[in-house]
């Protein structure tokens, strides 16, 4: 019961909230409009269009999102498809936070979906802040050493 509340629930969430954006922006990037599209603040509608103006980042920003959104939902490379969207994550909630309050509730669940599933795979970043050697070891089996 934990697992499903502290990892499948925020994993299936995340996956679904950001296919559907995902879907969205090839929408717009194929046929110029949005098949869903929440109320946005002024600023808000500015910021997008800058993003969309930029030509290359808004179809690049929604392959990010179809690849990290499918990774939850298959659960194949979980952790991979968080650190994926982190970083879109984080652009999400300041976006609302600063240029778009009525979008807050989203902002939150975000939140707390990503530090749920952060938590959930902290083993499986926490080789990245490792102290090591500034070249990578390589593994070396038996039959390698051999054939030397």
């Amino acid at each position: 019961m934990k697992r499903l509340f502290f990892e499948t629930a925020p994993r299936i969430l995340l996956g679904i909230i950001f296919l559907l954006g995902a879907i969205d922006g090839f929408w717009f990037v194929f046929s110029g409009a949005h098949l869903i599209h929440p109320p946005t603040s002024d600023r808000g509608v500015e910021f997008e269009q800058a993003l969309k103006a930029a030509g290359f980042f808004w179809p690049f920003m929604k392959l990010v999102e179809l690849t990290g959104a499918l990774c939850l939902l298959t659960n194949r490379a979980p952790a991979l498809g968080l650190a994926l969207l982190a970083p879109i994550m984080a652009v999400v909630v300041l976006f609302h936070v600063v240029l778009n309050p009525q979008g807050i509730p989203i902002a939150a669940l975000l939140i707390l979906c990503g530090i749920l599933l952060a938590r959930t795979y902290a083993w499986r970043y926490a080789s990245l802040f490792e102290p090591g050697a500034a070249e990578p070891r390589l593994a070396v089996d038996a039959k390698q050493a051999s054939r030397r």
